[in-house]
């Protein structure tokens, strides 16, 4: 399997400016988190990047990718009828390839020098299939995340056959029916942000297209996750990096500390933070 394609979705309603948002990379560069994720992508072996806007966004979005936006396709998601919908407004481009997919609103951080979306392109290559990144996640973050429910793939410490997908469970229904066996007490199996797909996904969205998004928030992709896995083989892979949402309150902040505790000027920035605090304590004991 061939994954030469590329999807990143950032139409959504909360999101939309959140990929012009600049931080400084780990390697003291400043840049968009959309230059960011095209890199990422382009960093796995990519060749072609679609980024699904909202009508309007697209000259914006430009701007932000600087050197990278004539590499870029723009699709425009006319109405914002659910995640699933997003990513099946990129079907054209898509084709029948197998695709990288990436959300507008997280970043990555990798501990090695291998990337998370090279990581993951390589394992779905290597199986030939459908692999979502997943992280053992506790049980109060559920409502964040589509979670998947599965068996541990024999002699692959870091692989699940996926068996179901329910999206941002209670967790009465994680503990019904999304326990994996070898994880911790209240851990699940969350979504990463970040998957390789097969067009067949493209097929099972059309059909909720045609049902008009009967799901509860639309077309949904963990839906059409869950209707995959009982069609044809599909896995999740553990992922040991760090995923940040940018669009939570300080989601911004502290990705920027992540990526800048993870680069070059590691020692500058844990100099700053620790003289920051040390003003703070001086402070306090000043006061009456």
């Amino acid at each position: 399997m061939n994954v030469r394609k590329a999807v990143i979705t950032a139409a959504g309603r909360h999101q939309r400016a959140l990929p012009v948002q600049t931080v400084v990379d780990r390697d003291g560069v400043e840049k968009s988190v959309l230059a960011i994720l095209v890199e990422e992508a382009l960093g796995a072996g990519v060749e072609e990047v679609a980024v699904v806007v909202a009508p309007g966004d697209d000259v914006p979005y430009a701007g932000a990718a600087g050197g990278h936006a004539s590499t870029l396709r723009f699709v425009v998601q006319e109405q914002p009828l659910g995640y699933g919908h997003a990513v099946y407004c990129a079907r054209e481009f898509v084709g029948h390839e197998p695709f990288l997919h990436l959300v507008g609103d997280h970043l990555y951080v990798s501990a090695g020098d291998t990337s998370c979306a090279r990581r993951l392109v390589d394992v779905a290559t290597a199986q030939a299939c459908a692999v979502s990144a997943v992280q053992a996640t506790r049980e109060h973050l559920l409502p964040y995340y589509g979670t998947i429910g599965g068996r541990r793939v024999p002699g692959q410490p870091d692989l699940y056959a996926v068996e179901t997908v329910v999206e941002k469970p209670t967790p009465t229904d994680a503990e019904l029916r999304l326990v994996v066996p070898g994880l911790r007490s209240g851990h699940y199996l969350c979504f990463f942000g970040m998957h390789v797909l097969t067009p067949a996904v493209m097929g099972i969205l059309a059909r909720q297209v045609e049902m008009g998004g009967a799901a509860p928030g639309g077309v949904t992709l963990s839906a059409a996750l869950a209707t995959l896995a009982t069609r044809e083989k599909y896995l999740a892979m553990t992922e040991r990096a760090r995923r940040f949402d940018v669009g939570v309150k300080y989601g911004l902040l502290t990705a920027q500390l992540a990526l800048a505790l993870a680069g070059d000027d590691r020692e500058e920035v844990l100099g700053r933070l620790v003289e920051v605090l040390a003003q703070r304590e001086l402070a306090r004991r000043r006061e009456p």
